[in-house]
């Protein structure tokens, strides 16, 4: 078995540590258990991020056996549905999320939405009610840390007036085309750490000409430009991958750096574009 990936860590708030590099899993084809087990054992990855949403708990709990990898030397993080939010029903798809993953507790429990779709109660109620649990899972150690998934400023304005403890993650979409740098920025001056999902936009930065020309001036793929990209921005960065041979690639990105002046070019990619959901109009 592969050592783990010398992969960097960031600090939380809580105490704990993320590393800086993990593997996605995801719903509709997304999830390959070959792969998972691939990236643990023969990659070194360590981080492996999930959802109930996504329908591959359980599954992940087989793949995490297969590989002989002690629990506590693995991050798991899994997310809150909508359909879950409220104080009693975050506390019970707590427990249910560890039993899917076999585990006694998360490295990481985040709220995936801003959006509680609660007929008669404003989202800021329900997320509040919603928030007070997840810190009372964190408080009994259940989740070794909190934090919120498609969060903007606004929403984090509301929980910091709500609530007591400040989220340690905010989980939001982030590749060249779609660098909230306000955000990131805020979450960085309250202690928040920035994890970012679809590095790639969902392969569309791939065939970017001015990313492929740097891959080819750094003899790199354009994923690693981008993964690296995202990594030398101080983003924890979580590509999805059902392919062992991407999962390698995905993963060598700790042996080069880009100057300073390419990664102001990636900056400047910036357009707004999202590949996936947009939180913008949830108040």
């Amino acid at each position: 078995m592969a050592a783990a990936l010398s992969c960097p860590v960031l600090p939380l708030a809580s105490g704990c540590s993320v590393p800086v590099l993990g593997l996605g899993t995801s719903h509709q084809g997304g999830y390959s258990h070959d792969a998972v087990v691939h990236a643990i054992q023969n990659c070194g990855i360590r981080h492996i991020d999930t959802a109930k949403r996504y329908g591959c708990e359980s599954l992940l709990q087989k793949a995490i056996k297969e590989s002989g990898v002690k629990r506590e030397d693995l991050w798991l993080t899994t997310k809150l549905w909508y359909s879950d939010y409220g104080y009693e029903n975050t506390k019970k798809a707590c427990l249910e999320s560890c039993e899917r993953l076999g585990v006694e507790y998360l490295d990481l429990f985040l709220i995936h939405w801003p959006d509680a779709q609660v007929p008669g109660r404003s989202n800021r109620e329900v997320r509040a009610e919603t928030w007070r649990a997840m810190e009372e899972l964190y408080e009994k150690g259940l989740c070794r840390s909190i934090g919120v998934s498609n969060f903007l400023i606004s929403h984090l304005e509301q929980l910091k007036e709500d609530c007591v403890i400040t989220p340690h993650v905010d989980q939001v979409e982030y590749h060249p085309f779609q660098r909230p740098q306000e955000l990131v920025d805020y979450c960085r001056s309250r202690d928040i750490v920035f994890e970012g999902y679809c590095p790639l936009a969902k392969g569309e930065a791939l065939t970017h000409p001015s990313i492929v020309q740097l891959a080819k001036k750094y003899g790199r793929t354009p994923a690693q430009i981008c993964i690296r990209w995202s990594i030398q921005n101080g983003i924890v960065t979580i590509p999805k991958s059902t392919k062992a041979e991407r999962i390698e690639e995905n993963c060598k990105v700790f042996d080069f750096t880009i100057a300073e002046d390419d990664v102001e070019v990636l900056n400047g990619l910036h357009d707004g574009r999202h590949v996936s959901w947009d939180p913008s109009l949830v108040v």
